[in-house]
């Protein structure tokens, strides 16, 4: 059902539904009539407000999980809210040092990304998702040493020293004085790019008819490249830390929604694939229940923001995956000022 605009919603409706889903997201409850017609400063009856709930409930926007029981908001309604209505709580000055001091840690990259994801969880109540940057080395020199007479020993060194070895398998047709010449050509022509950035390049050379190479020697370069792009692909990407935050006091009526959970946090492939989606968001990105294949059946919400390096280039991405009634207002910007946090130690 696709979501009614807001300016449908009466003013009396807008306020009642604003009651419920902020009841919802701090108790994890349904919220009934009597609970808004009590304390909630309506000065509405609680029959005119059952009468403004079974509309909103009419318009998909809310649920009533039992039949005596109060209405909870559906993703629908959720998603409505967190666009149109939520009214974001900025970190605090006590949570933002704690999220600056966590990065500024001592130790490596993958240690103050692993400390983030923990913190991300022990702030949000969820479950801290940090994407760690794809190792692409900026290549400063390659060599081809042969092993036999269809091997080589690809010896790739980047700019930041790294070295790196790889088997290549050699073409029936390649001539032996090849290695060198197709070992220059690359080291020429494409140091100081990533491999993505450099078989592109080389395959627009190709393309065009600019490369000096023969067939065999382009047929190389191609094999080369695709063994390291390749191997890179398959490397861990993701960090999860908290998954026991999710096992809380409102997970106990739920469980199988919990394991189902668990289960898709342990497909961390999956995981990278959905965070992927937000590498592109210039900002913080919201995905509630069904909104995502992976986490359908456990109805559960995800929320990533990407991180970029000084020069604006995005390199991974921060996020917080926990039960849909996550506190939006609080978790959203939290995210935003971590994922900003990040960008400056990794630039």
């Amino acid at each position: 059902m696709p979501n009614p605009p807001i300016t449908e919603l009466t003013t009396r409706a807008r306020a009642i539904f604003r009651l419920v889903v902020e009841g919802y997201l701090a108790s994890g409850q349904p919220v009934g009539s009597k609970t808004l017609a009590g304390g909630s400063g309506l000065s509405l009856s609680a029959a005119s407000i059952r009468s403004v709930l079974a509309d909103l409930e009419a318009m998909g926007l809310l649920a009533a999980p039992h039949t005596s029981a109060g209405r909870l908001p559906t993703e629908t309604g959720l998603r409505l809210f967190v666009d149109g209505m939520m009214q974001v709580a900025e970190p605090t000055a006590q949570e933002r040092a704690a999220i600056e001091r966590r990065i500024a840690e001592p130790g490596s990259v993958e240690a103050a990304l692993a400390a983030t994801s923990a913190l991300l969880s022990d702030l949000s109540a969820g479950a801290g998702v940090v994407m760690v940057p794809r190792l692409e080395p900026r290549l400063a020199q390659l060599s081809l040493v042969p092993l036999g007479e269809q091997r080589a020993l690809a010896v790739m060194v980047g700019e930041d020293g790294s070295i790196e070895n790889r088997v290549v398998e050699l073409p029936v047709s390649v001539r032996m004085g090849a290695l060198e010449e197709v070992a220059n050509y690359i080291t020429a022509h494409l140091a100081g790019r990533t491999l993505t950035e450099a078989a592109q390049s080389m395959r627009a050379e190709i393309a065009s008819g600019r490369s000096a190479l023969d067939a065999a020697s382009r047929d190389l370069v191609e094999r080369g490249l695709a063994i390291w792009s390749e191997d890179a692909a398959r490397r861990p990407v993701l960090i999860v830390r908290g998954q026991a935050n999710l096992l809380d006091d409102g997970a106990i009526g739920d469980l199988e929604r919990v394991r189902s959970l668990l289960d898709d946090l342990e497909n961390k492939q999956s995981v990278a694939e959905l965070l992927e989606l937000a590498r592109e968001a210039e900002s913080t990105r919201i995905f509630i229940g069904s909104e995502n294949r992976l986490f359908a059946l456990s109805g559960s919400s995800v929320i990533a923001s990407p991180y970029r390096d000084r020069e604006g280039r995005v390199v991974g991405v921060v996020g917080v995956i926990g039960p849909t009634r996550l506190n939006y207002a609080r978790v959203v910007p939290m995210v935003d000022f971590t994922a900003q946090s990040l960008g400056k130690l990794i630039g």
